[in-house]
């Protein structure tokens, strides 16, 4: 063993598997949590004025969607926060909270931007051409946040992102049907026909904005030819 000269002093510096993984895993999870937490917010408010309904013996209907009345104006901003009854508000809490967290997830960037428009071209496309009649309830906005996940992934060809389209065909892919008339009585279908519009109309929009497949830069030949320090690199 070699004397250590005078006032040199050696370190060894490794680097730590554990750690490194550890703070990566804590990372996606912080990305997680804040992901599920304006859907939550959001699932919240709607049980909320469900019980309100329930506890003061309220009809909140008139705050959905009347085409083209003024009475109905108010419903583009409201309507998803109204539900019928317990059933359909529970048929909507689930697949809100997933649709809503995976795309705050995996489009963080411009999550925020894709949901209020969602909202908004939904609300008001039924405003303009739904059935003179009250159109309450969140699914619409559920139809669109499907229609942009599944349609966004395949336009990127982002590999995670085609994946994600495949999970939401296979979880929901029997929502398609919702979007013609007379299969299910007593459903706005034009309300998740026209956020199922919007989803597509949105995917187009932002098709450049948020995650990207990763563009892979080879070295060229000649490159690779006059680097003598670390040939194999190439």
């Amino acid at each position: 063993m070699l004397p250590l000269l005078p006032g040199i002093k050696i370190t060894h510096i490794m680097s730590d598997p554990d750690s490194s993984f550890g703070t990566e895993r804590a990372f996606f999870l912080k990305k997680l949590r804040l992901s599920m937490l304006i859907p939550g917010i959001i699932v919240f408010l709607m049980w909320l004025v469900k019980i309100c309904e329930l506890l003061f013996e309220l009809d909140l209907a008139r705050l959905g969607i009347f085409p083209l009345s003024a009475k109905g104006l108010s419903g583009i901003l409201f309507s998803p926060f109204i539900h019928s009854g317990f059933r359909h508000l529970f048929n909507n809490t689930l697949p809100l909270f997933f649709l809503g967290s995976a795309l705050f997830y995996f489009y963080s960037g411009i999550a925020v931007r894709v949901s209020l428009w969602t909202w908004f071209l939904t609300g008001l496309s039924v405003w303009l051409a739904g059935r003179p009649a009250w159109h309450i309830g969140a699914s619409g906005l559920i139809y669109g946040l499907a229609s942009f996940l599944f349609f966004s992934g395949i336009l990127r060809k982002y590999f995670r992102l085609v994946a994600l389209s495949l999970l939401i065909v296979f979880l929901y892919g029997s929502m398609v049907w919702g979007i013609f008339p007379d299969i299910y009585q007593d459903v706005s279908w034009e309300s998740h026909m026209l956020g199922f519009i919007s989803g597509i109309i949105l995917s187009v929009v932002y098709r450049k904005e948020g995650p990207q497949q990763p563009v892979i830069e080879w070295p060229d030949e000649d490159e690779c030819e006059e680097d003598e320090i670390s040939p194999k690199s190439c």
